[in-house]
């Protein structure tokens, strides 16, 4: 299985998930999506941000949420490397875990459109869609997805 831990943004391990990441949207949507994440943002007291190991330690995973009301936080940065089975529903299961733990009652996310894996995981997971929330709002492009996190 993996070991989940949380994780400055900036650490080596979580450097290479973010550009490796980066470099997955840029070919699915033609974005990298690096314009819509600020380290900084996942460094606050109810914020995370997590990295998944293999039992050797290797990094296979990343995944974070900011706040963005009281009671909403956005899921940010998720990513599981190629090859990989569990890893993306694991760090999910984590950040919904800790995101309950600090009082949130609902998580909030963006993709693209495009990101058809990304879309149809979300949708497995229990999120629905919502109307496209902040900068995301208007832009075609955008799916937003929410899901309840004390249902």
């Amino acid at each position: 299985m993996f070991t989940i831990t949380n994780e400055d943004p900036a650490s080596p391990a979580a450097a290479q998930l973010i550009d490796a990441l980066s470099e997955t949207l840029a070919k699915i949507t033609g974005d990298s999506g690096k314009s819509s994440f600020d380290p900084n943002d996942v460094r606050g007291s109810r914020a995370c941000f997590v990295v998944a190991r293999t039992s050797t330690g290797t990094p296979v995973g990343c995944g974070a949420f900011r706040p963005i009301e009281e009671s909403t936080a956005e899921v940010k940065r998720m990513y599981a490397m190629p090859g990989t089975s569990g890893v993306g529903s694991a760090v999910l299961a984590h950040l919904e875990s800790e995101a309950r733990l600090l009082g949130y009652s609902q998580l909030w996310l963006e993709t693209r459109v495009v990101n058809l894996r990304a879309v149809s995981f979300y949708e497995k997971k229990g999120y629905s869609r919502i109307p496209n929330f902040g900068k995301y709002a208007g832009k075609a492009e955008a799916v937003c997805f929410a899901k309840n996190l004390l249902a």
